[in-house]
């Protein structure tokens, strides 16, 4: 038996236009009524998704948990109580920020604990982070010493291509080892970079390790290159329709539904309400 379920939101969960479907929402409310942890795992801070936890019934709810930053935060949804920080060191992320904010392309986003800031806002980025209701401040210049006493969670840059976005991560890696970095590509326009050994797969068995649930237990359900980890540390991974063929090709059920068309519904379906 199932007993918990880590979902990604963007293109996941959430439709195109970044809204709930109502079978996606009757569903999660229904596999919570049966004791199933329906728990967010996004790349994104946590504040910019608590309309959704609200639509859901799961926002200010003890023993309800939410992952965000890609694994970078852990939290109880009462009170978003921080119950795991994997934060990025400061010598690291400075590197990091260096290097993305010397690219005149690149709209680089700094995510702390509690705010994103953004250097050379795109108005690709813009309109996007609008359609997901991410609340950021610009950064007017590139001095990174504000975030000294802060933590910071892990920094992330848009550019129009992949190939742009391989080039920054090889260009990341020539200041800074590989294996200090976890990076990632989401939803067709970022590469993100969180510390090494921080992602969506450990945070979710770290969860699990706190709540008594194992791996084998765990549904995850996914669309792209950041929710790989997850996939793989579970054992029910699920890609949506319109996956990226590396998540088609490390599942173990692939939904017929799209984003668009409640495929977060049709898993908790098939794997929980009608198992």
């Amino acid at each position: 038996m199932y007993k918990m379920i880590v979902c990604d939101l963007d293109e996941t969960l959430l439709n195109d236009a970044g809204k709930l479907t109502d079978e996606n929402i009757a569903a999660i409310k229904a596999a919570t009524a049966k004791g199933v942890k329906f728990v967010a795992n996004s790349g994104r801070g946590y504040t910019s998704f608590q309309d959704t936890l609200s639509a859901v019934d799961l926002k200010d709810k003890a023993e309800q948990y939410a992952i965000s930053f890609n694994g970078g935060l852990i939290l109880e949804n009462k009170d978003n109580r921080a119950i795991a920080i994997n934060e990025m060191p400061f010598d690291i992320a400075e590197k990091i920020f260096d290097v993305a904010s010397a690219d005149p392309i690149a709209s680089t986003h700094v995510y702390t604990k509690e705010s994103c800031y953004i250097y050379h806002l795109s108005d690709e980025d813009a309109k996007y982070l609008e359609s997901r209701s991410v609340k950021y401040e610009i950064m007017e210049d590139d001095n990174f010493d504000r975030f000294k006493d802060d933590n910071v969670m892990k920094i992330i840059m848009q550019l129009p291509t992949m190939d742009q976005r391989k080039q920054m991560q090889k260009d990341v890696e020539k200041v800074v080892p590989a294996d200090k970095l976890a990076v990632t590509y989401s939803s067709g326009m970022y590469v993100e970079i969180n510390p090494g050994g921080v992602d969506k797969g450990t945070a979710t068995v770290q969860l699990g390790d706190i709540l008594g649930i194992k791996p084998e237990e765990i549904i995850a359900i996914g669309d792209n290159g950041n929710d790989l980890a997850m996939l793989n540390a579970v054992g029910m991974p699920v890609g949506v329709a319109n996956s990226i063929d590396e998540v088609k090709k490390a599942v173990k059920y692939i939904t017929k539904a799209d984003n668009n068309n409640s495929a977060v519904a049709e898993t908790i379906k098939k794997f929980i309400l009608e198992a």
